[in-house]
């Protein structure tokens, strides 16, 4: 078991270097890849029971203690990346089928690896976790109706098949995996440590089987997407932070919203892509979970060398123990 969560540390670690080590190798012989693309369902539905096995319940009381940072942040989340991608998507004049992958990379909730990126950044962990399952629960309504509403412009979107499968793909799953964790704690407790083994192996199995299927389009128009997916990721990163500074928040909770806003659930995007509007669809999303574990550690590291200011903590330090003495 040591040997698995020693595996598993770096895996997560890593785990941009594996993604784009996959994805290049399934660039290259695309051939053994291909078999995996009638999974890319399950294997997500493994991610999203691994998620739910890591919830607790005190996940989401910061919707009860302090909800404005987290209405601040996932209405954020579920309006400045849609737009955005929109934005992009028009003035690039990206293909149909591009765009619209695009714009449902935009409408998904937060990552998980944002957790990570914001412990690391030395943001507001409790806010970054609580916004990740929140934005995750309300994500069978508000995916498919910011769809509808600008995905329909390039592709056909039909919002109750997209609900159906984001309850199937994402709501079970995770439900499950809450369900296990309270019937047999000790055993998740002692397998906790692995649980980002298995999914980083489920993400780099998904994201080889979308490169494999769509090796002309990449070499073809690649960097175009790409440009598309940065800039994408930019202003998620960008404008996550400025909408925090100008309501006020202090400087751990405009990090964890920024990053929070800008890393988003790349491997739901691709399982709804591949779908609901085809794999090419599935493009951005894919090359999303590459770029976006490149920019969150890089932003990350930036903030873990530039501490809050004296006063951004000490307003910090007298919340916390106005909290606790409410308690």
């Amino acid at each position: 078991m040591k040997i698995l969560e020693a595996i598993s540390t770096i895996a997560g670690k890593y785990f941009a270097i594996w993604v784009i080590c996959i994805a290049v190798i399934a660039f290259i012989a695309p051939e053994p890849f291909l078999i995996f693309g009638g999974y890319i369902t399950i294997l997500l539905g493994i991610v999203m029971f691994g998620m739910g096995l890591t919830l607790k319940a005190v996940d989401f009381k910061l919707v009860i203690t302090n909800p404005v940072p987290v209405i601040i942040g996932v209405c954020a989340q579920y309006v400045i990346m849609p737009l955005s991608a929109f934005l992009i998507a028009y003035i690039m004049n990206l293909p149909a089928e591009l765009a619209a992958g695009l714009v449902l990379l935009g409408s998904v909730p937060g990552g998980t690896a944002s957790n990570v990126m914001v412990y690391l950044a030395k943001g507001n962990v409790p806010l970054s976790i609580t916004m990740t399952s929140f934005s995750t629960l309300l994500a069978p309504i508000a995916t498919p109706i910011i769809l509808l509403l600008l995905a329909g412009k390039w592709m056909p979107v039909d919002p109750i098949a997209m609900f159906t499968s984001i309850i199937q793909v994402i709501i079970i799953p995770i439900i499950l995996g809450i369900i296990i964790r309270r019937v047999v704690p000790q055993i998740v407790e002692k397998s906790i440590n692995v649980i980002p083994l298995i999914s980083v192996v489920a993400i780099m199995i998904i994201v080889s089987a979308v490169v494999a299927g769509n090796v002309d389009t990449i070499a073809s128009a690649g960097s175009i997407i790409f440009a598309a997916v940065v800039l994408h990721n930019a202003f998620g990163l960008l404008f996550g932070y400025i909408t925090a500074r100008v309501l006020g928040l202090d400087e751990s909770n405009r990090r964890a919203i920024s990053i929070e806003v800008g890393m988003q659930n790349s491997g739901l995007g691709v399982a709804l892509a591949t779908a609901h509007f085809g794999p090419l669809a599935a493009l951005p999303s894919v090359l999303g979970a590459v770029w976006h574990n490149i920019s969150g550690p890089i932003l990350a590291t930036y903030w873990s060398k530039k501490p809050e200011k004296p006063e951004v903590q000490y307003n910090k330090q007298m919340q916390e123990d106005n909290g606790r003495t409410q308690i």
